[in-house]
């Protein structure tokens, strides 16, 4: 089995910053592609940004050159420093992985860390 666990989480005022982390443990082989999704009250997850294994980075446009994602690879840690955030920013933060167990590549989410942005 195979947890993601986020922390980090708070309330930050407008044009703050935060820096949330999410730790893989368990069943581990090797981890591809690492990301963070948010869903925002009353709205769809959708994308924040994901980062390879090899370090090649991918975002939203709405966080572009605000958010940075970074990983390091022996601690399993995949990390987002979030800067001048917004109100908008105000979500439920998720952590994805795709993890190869030895066996299979599943998906795997972490349980959500709440981020809320206050103006």
């Amino acid at each position: 089995q195979v947890q993601l666990v986020e922390s980090g989480g708070g309330l930050v005022q407008a044009g703050g910053s935060l820096s949330i982390s999410c730790a893989a443990s368990g069943s581990i082989f090797s981890i591809n592609v690492m990301g963070w999704y948010r869903q925002p009250p009353g709205k769809q997850r959708e994308l924040v940004a994901t980062i390879t294994s090899r370090g090649s980075t991918n975002y939203a446009d709405s966080v572009k050159d605000r958010f940075t994602i970074s990983r390091d690879n022996a601690k399993r840690t995949v990390y987002l420093q979030m800067n001048s955030l917004e109100p908008e920013d105000t979500a439920v933060y998720y952590c994805n992985a795709d993890v190869h167990t030895g066996w299979r590549m599943n998906n795997y989410w972490g349980q959500g860390t709440q981020v809320t942005v206050s103006s």
